[in-house]
């Protein structure tokens, strides 16, 4: 039964408060700082549980109560009221239930890369790039850029970003993988639609306690910065690169003119791919469902395409289309895929959990 799954959260938070008020954990600041953190995780489920229990009591009362001559149209018009509810707050229960991922918290950096279509491909890197800026106003987040590499014709070969604010990895961790575009180009003189991919990858941000890397496991090179960047590209060697030479990842940042800031960038970056990339592997043992992650940019591998002759716009994993492209690029509304994606995942954990 439902209800007998409850329990056990429930008693497991009343156990935590009695340890709270134990004399020994008052000493102990660091396990009284976990057990205030598992509590306070715990509070909203432990709410909604105590309701659902006393919810289903009450309609179990009322049951017995319709054969009364005086009680029964009270307990029938109750029951109206109580019954509807039940499978509505157990549904909001098992999204609680479902065990949390550690990094939902966590501000990301965003990293978008040109992929086939060349020129075309750069652009809709800016493109996506504000769809995402955009959406992050909504949502009262704070974008700032890392890194940029300029297309050609405009546009970027590849641009990263962090976004800080409340659970942005939880909203936005399902845009891993690539993206398809088709339209018109403004180069195209017979009117002809073209097909290009970027690839989007969402890391979340860690800190030193996280990921240790020891400085002899980093090659650090430095040169001089390319491209835009006014008076002092190619007089000084600001530019950065580092190398985590046990797992080969490469991080190179030139977009400050200080040397030192772009080396402080390159290893916030550098931390977080290392985290990622035990993330996987991690996984990769645990599950045979693989974490969406950044392709080739080749054009058969994609998640979503963006059409815009057609305005329309559809994610490949859930089967979801909206006629609603020009909206979601331009105006932040990508919650209207966003949030499908979020329950979809939600109703597989439930799934997976057998709630």
């Amino acid at each position: 039964m439902f209800k007998d799954k409850l329990q056990p959260f429930i008693d497991r938070y009343n156990e935590i408060s009695t340890q709270l008020s134990s004399p020994d954990i008052a000493s102990d600041i660091k396990r009284m700082t976990e057990l205030g953190k598992e509590q306070s995780s715990l509070t909203v489920l432990v709410e909604k549980a105590k309701e659902y229990l006393e919810m289903s009591n009450s309609i179990e009362e009322n049951k017995e109560l319709l054969g009364d001559p005086e009680l029964g149209d009270l307990a029938k018009e109750e029951l109206s009221e109580l019954e509807p509810r039940l499978p509505e707050l157990e549904e909001e229960i098992k999204v609680l239930m479902i065990p949390k991922d550690k990094n939902d918290d966590k501000n990301i950096f965003l990293e978008l890369r040109a992929g086939a279509g060349g020129d075309e491909s750069a652009l809709f890197v800016s493109d996506v790039f504000k769809m995402y800026m955009r959406y992050a106003e909504t949502q009262g987040w704070k974008v700032e850029l890392v890194s940029t590499s300029e297309g050609t014709a405009g546009g970027y070969k590849e641009l990263i970003a962090q976004i800080k604010g409340d659970s942005v990895y939880s909203k936005l961790k399902y845009e891993a993988g690539t993206h398809r575009v088709q339209r018109v180009p403004e180069t195209e003189t017979q009117g002809r639609v073209h097909t290009s991919a970027i690839t989007v990858a969402v890391i979340p941000e860690v800190d030193d306690v996280e990921v240790d890397i020891k400085p002899n496991e980093i090659k650090m090179d430095v040169y001089r910065s390319s491209g835009c960047g006014g008076q002092s590209v190619n007089t000084t060697d600001s530019a950065v690169r580092l190398t985590h030479i046990p797992t080969g990842i490469v991080v190179a940042i030139q977009d400050e003119k200080s040397q030192h800031k772009n080396r402080d960038k390159a290893m916030k970056v550098l931390k977080a791919r290392v985290y990622e990339a035990e993330l996987q592997k991690q996984l990769d043992e645990t599950s045979s469902q693989r974490k969406l992650q950044v392709g080739s940019g080749d054009r058969s591998e994609k998640i979503r395409t963006y059409n815009y002759p057609q305005n329309r716009i559809t994610d490949h994993r859930i089967g979801l289309t909206l006629y609603a492209l020009e909206d979601i690029m331009n105006n932040g509304t990508l919650k209207l895929v966003v949030d499908p994606l979020i329950a979809h995942a939600q109703a597989e954990a439930i799934q997976e959990a057998g709630l």
